[in-house]
């Protein structure tokens, strides 16, 4: 699974709007749209703010693992 496809799983699974994610990311609405779509990768620190915010591991969010669950 790929970061765009994790991220619209995300937002479907918690019923979250885009406005709201991109608020907690600190990007546009516009940009997290392009991240929806695949036309644009966030940068690491915005990354960072997604899974932070969906509570789940990088490599979750980035589609490395399909275990969302943070090593600590």
């Amino acid at each position: 699974m790929d970061f765009q496809t994790r991220i619209l799983e995300l937002k479907k699974e918690k019923n979250l709007l885009q406005k709201d994610i991109a608020n907690a990311s600190g990007v546009t609405v516009r940009n997290y749209q392009r991240y929806e779509k695949g036309e644009q990768q966030p940068t690491l620190p915005v990354l960072l703010k997604l899974a932070d915010y969906f509570n789940v591991s990088l490599d979750y969010l980035v589609g490395r693992t399909d275990n969302p669950e943070i090593n600590k």
